[in-house]
């Protein structure tokens, strides 16, 4: 594959509805903006996506637990973890067509670029918390806030987990779930949202073994994404310079992608101190200390925390895995994705229509091993494949006018077009193997 990417933003979007892996949310009352849909494709892409993470937190060192937060948090919580203070983007408007901007993202000496003038407010703070009331009465004791973030449900959560599961300091907290932004100007489709999902994890750890414990989850992370298949060319790590860290980060490192569109973050890895058990403790009056039965004293756990967002990971690896090519005297668009995240596994065609149900049979048996497979019998045989390629199914398994003399079907392969032939028996252990040296 080559390191360049033939894919644009354009491309995938089209290729996102055309073959139903995303759809704009309420489109047919005009959309909602930075909030998206994920159809039967894209489904599965993200569970893929989970489970390649889970796998992939579960095997490195130290207990790993889960957790499945709420989505409302009350304000007690957003105050103590700082977001209602600090949670904001500096916005700007144009006076003229009244278009908002981040003010980080657009150049205030220049023009506006919807209207061409130059009359911009003053840059002010936006919160981007989405701001709720809990019961019938909308006072302040009453307000709660979709959660920006996963990982608070994690710290508040912290003594109940030790106490329930009988771990010891070092160990980690996995969570998967739903964040919500109030962003000022989502854009490049599923990079900036304002309802997203996350993969989040915090370890906690004793302070004079955080800086270790950073480092090691930094080339852990960075080994994720050779895992799920990333053109490693386009990845990087970047330390975070000292005016760049959070009021809490002892250090942090970005992992960056290169897209179309520049470097872009797609997870963050952050030694965050003991700030947040440190601020819940003082917040809630709870004790969030542990007790180190070696030296008997008490110490507040430090954290290093992993947090991915899904949705730009999965837009990323439409990027990355997007490849055209020349297939007998075609273009083809194929998904080079590795075969764990592709959403179809295998596919299963007949030639002709004559040979649909002896088709469907070795078909059936295949989805009763749990894979997720398809059966395509609509269109030339051509078309079927391209269509596979576009949503980038790793196998087909044609069956034939031999087929019924030698009980055997045509197996093609979709990065490199070959075909072999099989015995029809043979299927099973044949896609056993395909996915396990994979």
């Amino acid at each position: 594959m080559s390191t360049e990417s033939k894919a644009t933003l354009e491309k995938l979007v089209a290729l996102c509805k055309r073959r139903g892996f995303v759809y704009q949310s309420a489109e047919i009352y005009g959309g909602l903006n930075g909030v998206y849909d994920f159809g039967y494709l894209g489904t599965l892409v993200k569970q893929n996506l989970r489970a390649v993470w889970l796998t992939a937190m579960n095997s490195c060192k130290g207990d790993m637990l889960q957790l499945e937060g709420s989505l409302l948090g009350s304000r007690a919580v957003w105050e103590a973890s700082g977001h209602i203070q600090n949670f904001h983007d500096p916005m700007v408007d144009c006076l003229q067509c009244k278009h908002r901007y981040r003010a980080d993202d657009i150049d205030l000496n220049k023009p506006c670029p919807h209207c061409g003038n130059k009359n911009w407010t003053e840059i002010r703070e936006f919160n981007m918390m989405f701001k709720t009331y809990v019961g019938a009465t909308a006072e302040q004791g009453s307000e709660a806030y979709l959660r920006p973030e996963t990982a608070q449900a994690i710290f508040i959560n912290f003594k109940n987990v030790i106490s329930t599961n009988r771990v010891k300091i070092p160990f980690g907290i996995a969570q998967i779930g739903k964040a919500f932004r109030n962003e000022i100007t989502p854009k490049q489709f599923l990079f900036r949202m304002r309802e997203f999902e996350q993969m989040e994890m915090e370890w906690f750890c004793k302070g004079e073994t955080a800086e270790k414990d950073f480092e090691y989850w930094c080339e852990q992370r960075h080994n994720f994404y050779a895992i799920l298949g990333l053109t490693m060319s386009r990845i990087r790590m970047r330390p975070h310079a000292k005016d760049e860290l959070a009021h809490y980060s002892k250090a942090c490192t970005d992992v960056e992608y290169q897209f179309p569109f520049g470097w872009k973050e797609l997870e963050g890895i952050a030694y965050r101190g003991d700030f947040d058990l440190s601020q819940h403790t003082k917040f809630s009056g709870k004790d969030l200390a542990v007790f180190d039965e070696e030296t008997k004293t008490s110490y507040m756990p430090h954290v290093v925390e992993c947090s991915v967002g899904a949705d730009r990971l999965f837009l990323t690896l439409l990027f990355d895995s997007y490849d055209e090519d020349v297939v007998e005297g075609e273009t083809r668009i194929v998904l080079r994705f590795n075969p764990a995240v592709a959403p179809i596994k295998a596919a299963f065609l007949p030639l002709t229509k004559k040979q649909s149900d002896a088709t469907e049979k070795i078909y059936t048996a295949i989805k009763q091993t749990g894979l997720v497979v398809d059966f395509d019998e609509s269109g030339s045989i051509g078309k079927r494949y391209r269509r596979q390629d576009e949503i980038g199914t790793p196998l087909c398994f044609t069956y034939d006018f031999e087929s019924e003399t030698d009980n055997a079907v045509t197996v093609r392969n979709r990065d490199t077009t070959k075909q072999e032939r099989i015995s029809i028996d043979k299927v099973e252990s044949y896609l056993q193997d395909f996915f396990t040296k994979k």
